[in-house]
């Protein structure tokens, strides 16, 4: 399945009709907007694609910050069973989770505390352009992240509360405002004590630290 054939299915009008309720906010960035199906359907075929769920069994997956859905969308199409987990205050993306069907429990992940009981574990979970390690923004307009010990935190309840034994957790982020990568050398020495994989802009951990995952596995 290709991403014509994915957006053939998808009613792109009422996508548009769904901005037009819910508009953008004051300010808001209008880059890559997320009515856009073409470009966030292309945009998560690879993201798919890159950890062969076009190719695996189903697998049950948990995706942090979901967003407008297209990702467990695409998941479903694929044979996935997919649960997003994200805050209710961008209201277009109400719409499109309920246009799309994708199931998603409203909450909100904050330092050094566990995410609620989702009553499963995940063969995968996920999280792209992850931003949720943000706190605040200081003086100088950047902002004051996790430390290390915060990530330590959440990757521990990830991997004893949220995955099965053989499971991965993929997190994916975004450059630095200069243009260079998230993972400061302080940052990619952690996420390396960890066990985890890093290629370009992503982290691939297992539920086993001492354990190397890959980004193209086809059995759970």
């Amino acid at each position: 399945m290709n991403s014509r054939q994915i957006l053939a299915g998808i009613d792109r009008t009422e996508l548009e009709n769904l901005r037009e309720r819910y508009p953008y906010r004051p300010n808001a960035r209008k880059i890559n907007a997320y009515e856009d199906a073409a470009y966030w359907i292309g945009v998560n075929v690879k993201r798919a694609q890159d950890l062969w769920l076009d190719r695996c069994p189903p697998l049950d997956i948990l995706d942090l910050g979901c967003g407008a859905g297209y990702f467990l969308y695409l998941c479903r199409l694929f044979g996935h069973e997919g649960l997003g987990f994200d805050t209710d205050e961008e209201p277009f993306f109400r719409g499109t989770t309920e246009y799309f069907n994708v199931r998603r429990v409203i909450g909100r992940i904050e330092p050094q505390t566990p995410l609620p009981d989702l009553g499963k574990k995940f063969d995968l979970v996920t999280g792209h352009r992850v931003c949720f390690h943000r706190v605040t923004r200081v003086k100088n307009g950047e902002w004051l992240e996790w430390t290390p010990a915060d990530w330590k935190f959440f990757i521990n309840d990830i991997r004893t509360r949220f995955l099965k034994p053989d499971g991965r957790l993929l997190l994916e982020f975004n450059p630095r405002p200069d243009g260079s990568s998230f993972f400061t050398s302080e940052l990619r020495g952690f996420f390396e004590s960890q066990g985890a994989r890093i290629f370009r802009w992503k982290a691939l951990l297992a539920t086993n630290p001492g354990q190397r995952p890959r980004f193209k596995q086809i059995g759970k």
